[in-house]
């Protein structure tokens, strides 16, 4: 006969959540040395235009769709543009910290894996941004596209000769776009909703986003798209906890109840 006592052992135990200041000093740690580290990059700006001018012209030779195409629909008015500046601006860090806190307080084995998938994939894209500057879409001049944020607003870069808080010349691989798939990825992972699927359109939003206002190239997606695969497949994901088994009970009536079954034979 089993016991409850038994069963109880028997019941996997959750995994353990890391402590909040560790995480929250790792994660800061890990921020400020990627914006420290992201700045040696920032005067290397002949060659990043060097580079925006072949990341064109590959994307042509490729038969890409053209940028101009995707910003032509966001600049039929105002409203749309500014929203796209708006979402551009104030949705990439939020949303990501929104998710980690969400999975640390929620789902601490999933907050693990996604922070060192997100990690995995910030560290290749700052080897990237150190070994091919380069210079987003708005700055080229024979793409001929709007700098959006600063015709319209809101925009979150300066003028890149006095803009010490980011390198602007490290457009490849889009942070905001490889951050936003891992956002919809994990949501999708550690949720079972039927409409978890619809965490999919903030990625695709992104992209249209970052496109659009000539922050990004495609290849820029590609490339972290890339990257957040590699991310994937060196990371183990969280296995799934096993069904628990309620505790078995074996009285007097359970023994009668078969022996009745059995002279029935």
């Amino acid at each position: 006969m089993t016991s409850t006592t038994e069963g109880a052992e028997a019941e996997p135990s959750r995994p353990a959540r890391p402590r909040v200041v560790r995480e929250l000093l790792l994660v800061a740690g890990l921020f400020l040395l990627y914006k420290a580290a992201r700045q040696l990059a920032a005067d290397h700006t002949a060659e990043a235009f060097r580079n925006a001018h072949r990341v064109w012209h590959a994307e042509r030779a490729v038969h890409l769709l053209d940028e101009a195409a995707v910003q032509s629909l966001l600049l039929h008015g105002d409203t749309l543009i500014r929203a796209a500046n708006t979402y551009y601006a104030t949705v990439h860090f939020p949303a990501t910290a929104g998710l980690l806190i969400w999975l640390y307080v929620k789902r601490p084995a999933h907050y693990v894996w996604t922070r060192r998938v997100l990690a995995t994939l910030t560290g290749a894209a700052l080897v990237l941004h150190l070994t091919f500057p380069l210079a987003p879409p708005r700055m080229l001049g024979e793409a001929h596209l709007i700098d959006t944020g600063h015709v319209y607003g809101p925009s979150v870069y300066g003028p890149p000769a006095t803009d010490h808080l980011s390198n602007q010349y490290a457009a490849m691989p889009s942070l905001h776009f490889g951050w936003a798939v891992m956002v919809a990825v994990a949501l999708v992972v550690a949720t079972r909703s039927r409409w978890r699927w619809l965490w999919l359109l903030h990625p695709l939003i992104t992209l249209l986003v970052i496109v659009g206002t000539a922050n990004h190239y495609w290849l820029d997606a590609f490339a972290a798209a890339a990257l957040l695969a590699l991310g994937l497949a060196v990371v183990p994901r969280p296995h799934p906890r096993p069904a628990i088994p309620g505790p078995r009970r074996e009285t007097a009536v359970d023994g009668e109840t078969a022996g009745l079954v059995g002279a029935s034979r």
